[in-house]
């Protein structure tokens, strides 16, 4: 059986768990002389009992077999192989696997096939064939098992609501920390990849190295056999661009946040405040082509009539879009914390003579200040980790410069140029990718850090 068919098995046997656990736990009720019944829980909660000891078991094997199979099969089919073939080196042995494993997936090549091949592929398929039929019939066994079991467990004094709530709140402790797992298999994974960088680069050269060309060689005697991995160049062009477009963003977010939110009627704010966050679902392509077509030419001649140099690619326009991009995160945000703000603090400041201006600058936006401080940091992030506007619009020359008129690039941009394409994961051109994350993510960490520290220093005075 599929996989997906032994997955709708077992929807259709919870289903039927559930019918039966409950009608049991009627069945046993015993109604008492003040109305009601013996029942410790409401019959439902017999059924989630239930259905918990006929699917749970059976998931777990059913997810553990899932993910050792592939391996342990070819491991084993590799084992029969002949003896030639399995004294390669290891990069050869995960070719031909790779090879067999594609005769397997793909049945129309077996008769072109090499021999060997094809008998480890025919192999491959035998053990695969073998392995299903014994995962569905222990899958299916177990959740019959399952279901008898759970039937053995609907009893009137069984506490059924307590154990379910319990499975529900393991299992809410299990999603919970595969999230966070994963952020720490993120961050090791680029930890291991930077330090194998800086194992062939110098963390100086690429902390205070200002030239920036990673273009490796293949062979020693070719030009450019050794790149330059000094990243200023591109730390620089991430945060001109990031405080343009947050010049950009915040004063237009946070000032049409308080007119939506203050100032604004009813009628007006639903029409205004949906079409403004239409803005946040424009793809990033789109305001891309934007800034390249018509943003970067109007600021060129704009600039070449103040007799201005302007680069056809340059940071302002990559920016200027950029802000208009991040406007709806900063303005809803915003608008949410404002509106959030408790409508007596407002009356007070009204009873103690303020006026409305006063009132906006004196009390609802301290209050407001840890949601906008939240709502500036999202912003940030959002302008820090973009990449398709800086491409199209402001280039890939690692410029060292302030000028916004001039062409730059960014951290994110390089990332994907040294990722795009068939690349070496040992060459120190493609580990600098992990070298430029490393560095934003530490960067990330530290406008958390400080806009934590605004939080609470702040919010004391309101709670």
């Amino acid at each position: 059986m599929s996989t997906l068919g032994i997955l709708l098995t077992l929807i259709l046997l919870a289903a039927f768990s559930y019918y039966i656990g409950r009608k049991r736990s009627l069945a046993l009720a015993t109604p008492m002389q003040r109305g009601g019944n013996n029942l410790h829980s409401l019959p439902s909660y017999y059924g989630y009992l239930v259905v918990a000891w006929a699917v749970i078991p059976a998931l777990l094997v059913f997810a553990l077999w899932s993910t050792l199979e592939k391996p342990l099969l070819t491991a084993s089919m590799m084992s029969h192989i002949p003896a030639e073939y399995q004294d390669k080196s290891a990069d050869e042995h995960s070719l031909i696997s790779n090879r067999i494993l594609n005769l397997v997936y793909n049945p129309e090549r077996l008769a072109t096939a090499d021999p060997v091949y094809k008998a480890a592929a025919q192999d491959y398929q035998q053990m695969q064939s073998l392995s299903n039929n014994i995962k569905t019939l222990l899958v299916l066994a177990l959740a019959i098992a399952g279901t008898f079991i759970g039937l053995r467990h609907v009893k009137p004094k069984t506490r059924a609501r307590n154990q379910v709530e319990r499975v529900v709140q393991i299992i809410m402790i299990g999603c919970a920390s595969i999230a966070i797992l994963t952020t720490v298999g993120i961050v090791f994974s680029v930890l291991f990849e930077s330090f194998r960088f800086f194992g062939q680069v110098p963390a100086t050269d690429f902390l205070f190295g200002t030239h920036w060309s990673p273009q490796t060689a293949l062979r020693a005697d070719q030009a450019g056999s050794s790149g330059s991995f000094g990243a200023i160049p591109l730390f620089v062009g991430t945060l001109l661009i990031s405080a343009i477009a947050l010049l950009i963003a915040v004063p237009l977010g946070l000032m049409s946040a308080i007119y939506l939110s203050e100032y604004a009627s009813p009628t007006l704010r639903a029409y205004a405040k949906p079409a403004m966050e239409i803005l946040a679902g424009i793809p990033t392509v789109v305001y891309g082509f934007f800034a390249a077509l018509t943003v970067a030419p109007f600021i060129r001649s704009m600039g070449e009539s103040f007799g201005l140099s302007v680069a056809s690619e340059s940071a302002l326009a990559a920016g200027l879009v950029m802000g208009i991009m991040i406007i709806p995160f900063m303005s809803s945000l915003s608008d949410d914390v404002i509106n959030a703000v408790p409508q007596a603090m407002r009356d007070g400041s009204y009873g103690m003579g303020a006026t409305k201006s006063e009132t906006i600058k004196q009390v609802i936006i301290p209050a407001a200040l840890p949601g906008i401080v939240g709502a500036f940091l999202l912003a940030a992030s959002r302008a820090i980790g973009e990449t398709m506007i800086v491409v199209m619009a402001a280039g890939l020359a690692a410029n060292m410069t302030i000028n916004p008129l001039e062409a730059v690039t960014t951290v994110t941009v390089q990332i994907v140029t040294l990722l795009t394409g068939d690349q070496e994961f040992d060459s120190a051109k493609t580990l600098a990718a992990f070298a430029l994350g490393l560095s934003l993510f530490v960067v990330t960490l530290i406008l958390n850090v400080v806009a934590l520290h605004i939080v609470r220093k702040y919010r004391e005075q309101y709670d």
